[in-house]
């Protein structure tokens, strides 16, 4: 049984979460919707490299951050609620220099007032590059 407040939704309408954002920017697009989980890639390239020639840590975090957030909005009825991401941390457990990394984001708890979101990233080989978890705040819209 799908989680989602609308399961009906699907790839072009998160597409949409890109359009003139940081997203578009570095190239976060989402890949894959499931009952219970949201997927989204993002390239290992010039625009999230840091002078290492590695994929940065902020990156990383930006992407964490990205699939819990658009997550939990699909969570949520949007004519009466909005999201935003209170706290992420991760931890980098393996360094990438190019190709692509996979975030999949699934539901650690979703409550009335806050979602917490466990993100594992991974490169396209599925070998773990950083663990996040992002907790979001549900605030009724006024």
């Amino acid at each position: 049984m799908p989680i989602w407040f609308n399961p009906s939704l699907g790839l072009d309408y998160l597409q949409s979460f890109e359009q003139d954002t940081m997203n578009n920017h570095i190239g976060i697009e989402f890949t894959e919707i499931g009952d219970d989980y949201i997927k989204a890639r993002m390239p290992v390239d010039h625009r999230t490299r840091q002078a290492y020639g590695i994929l940065h840590g902020g990156a990383s975090v930006a992407l964490a951050e990205t699939v819990g957030s658009v997550g939990s909005v699909l969570i949520v009825d949007p004519s009466k609620y909005y999201c935003v991401g209170v706290e992420i941390n991760a931890n980098h457990i393996r360094s990438i220099k190019e190709g692509f990394v996979i975030a999949k984001a699934t539901p650690l708890h979703l409550g009335s007032s806050t979602h917490v979101w466990d993100i594992k990233i991974t490169d396209e080989a599925e070998k773990l590059i950083c663990v996040s978890r992002l907790t979001v705040y549900i605030l009724k819209k006024p």
